[in-house]
């Protein structure tokens, strides 16, 4: 920030978190800015109340906005469901902000609309630059939440909000200062773009890679022959072509999950425990021995083989670590080789876009993603000779590496830009910075803030 300059002249706030301002600044409760106008859910059941032309938005809808602007929703009502919860029509231009599960999201209302009791709706009372206060609230959610309260979920209620304070600059600097964010935080934004298109083309780029890897191989000038299945076309001559069951033993869970304990110490992995070819522990659950003798009779996933998700998602996959006490839940499977080499090849396949081609093959346009075990087991599979199995997985381990790293400083580059437009929103917004002479500098002189 040290090429902005700072106000002449600073008085204390009393607020911890802006805790001084610009002398001639003011400090309000919302309350005395805004009317709150709650929101409110018709009944669910009814169907003459959903379904209409009225824009009625949820928390949910906020959180997934990529502009601060919200203009539709997932759901619509009518004007009967609008008159029989009591839940009221905002104009355009209020501020929009979720107030539970969770607190902070935020937009401002690009048209009339309504909510539900999930947010809550600020309605300026006289002449105010709401993309102002849009930007402060914006960076205030951590306070916001301080403000909230309950023991389920935190909840911010209008009389808590009504009280929370905002600085308050003249309308002459509010607009000044939504001018200068509106510019840099456009520029920031479009590197941020610039980095999220990059890490999209790596993701597109490493699964060609492996594809091509695992279903012709490594040398170009290797003869080719029809593999018999269409979505898999050409493989090397030489390469067998087989079914999953016939080169792995693939093992189904039970039909059920087992009883949960919470003082259980075996883990129950669950389709939503396998992500991003990894097995993470998010909301781990567990159980006793008596379940886990039970539902390990097929046999305990040994380390090294693989785990499979065959619906809610279909097909995602990840190697049992070593020293894990688990079974598996329901829709779980786990796939065991005789051979590490294939393993590794194996996994290589199924995180390939060979296991979408085989879903969709074998999906005949159900928008249902899933698999039935048999369906597993007669997964199509490839079968190199094991010289190229190793060379195949050493060759895509590399990939991997080199990419990895390349995405990795893209990701680092984007948390470092969210930081910094985040500061420079702050700083704008408490008055740290003076930017009431800001002039929008000429495209030659375009540099990021």
């Amino acid at each position: 920030m040290s090429k902005y300059k700072a106000y002449p002249d600073y008085k204390r706030s009393n607020i911890e978190w802006f805790s001084c301002l610009p002398s001639t600044w003011k400090v309000s409760p919302i309350k005395y800015l805004f009317n709150i106008v709650n929101g409110s859910t018709p009944k669910s059941g009814v169907t003459e109340f959903w379904d209409g032309d009225i824009v009625w938005v949820t928390p949910a809808d906020l959180s997934k906005l990529s502009s601060f602007k919200v203009s539709s929703s997932t759901r619509n009502i009518t004007e009967k469901g609008l008159d029989s919860c009591g839940t009221t029509i905002v104009p355009k231009g209020s501020l929009v902000l979720s107030t539970r599960a969770p607190i902070g999201s935020l937009a401002i209302a690009d048209y009339d609309l309504c909510t539900n009791q999930g947010c809550k709706s600020l309605v300026t009372i006289s002449d105010l630059d709401v993309k102002y206060f849009y930007y402060y609230l914006s960076v205030a959610t951590e306070q916001l939440n301080l403000f909230g309260r309950g023991t389920t979920f935190l909840e911010l209620s209008s009389s808590d909000l009504g009280s929370f304070p905002v600085p308050v600059p003249s309308q002459k600097e509010s607009r000044a200062i939504t001018n200068f964010l509106d510019h840099e935080t456009a520029k920031i934004d479009t590197l941020i773009e610039k980095q999220q298109q990059l890490i999209k083309l790596l993701k597109e780029k490493r699964q060609a890679v492996i594809s091509h890897a695992v279903t012709k191989g490594l040398n170009p000038e290797a003869p080719m022959k029809d593999s018999g299945v269409e979505w898999l076309g050409k493989v090397p001559e030489h390469w067998g072509v087989s079914r999953l069951k016939f080169e792995c033993d693939v093992v189904d869970c039970r039909n059920k999950t087992p009883e949960y304990f919470a003082n259980g110490e075996y883990f129950v992995v669950r389709t939503t425990n396998v992500k991003n070819q990894k097995l993470n522990f998010n909301a781990a659950l567990f159980t006793d021995q008596k379940n886990f003798e039970i539902w390990t009779q097929r046999g305990i996933p040994p380390a090294g083989s693989i785990l499979f998700t065959r619906e809610a998602p279909t097909g995602e996959v990840c190697i049992v670590p070593e020293n894990l006490k688990f079974c598996m839940g329901q829709r779980m499977m786990n796939f065991i080789s005789n051979s590490q080499s294939y393993t590794n090849y194996l996994f290589d396949y199924l995180i390939s876009d060979c296991l979408d081609h085989y879903i969709n093959s074998v999906s005949h346009g159900s928008t249902v993603s899933h698999l039935r075990v048999e369906q597993v087991e007669n997964i199509p599979v490839p079968v190199p000779p094991e010289e190229e199995l190793i060379a195949i997985h050493e060759h895509i381990g590399k990939l991997k590496t080199r990419y990895n790293a390349i995405e990795n400083n893209a990701f680092k580059a984007i948390k470092l830009m969210q930081e910094r437009r985040t500061a420079l929103i702050s700083a704008a917004v408490t008055g740290k910075i003076d930017v009431r002479n800001w002039q929008k500098p000429e495209k030659r002189e375009e540099v990021v803030a």
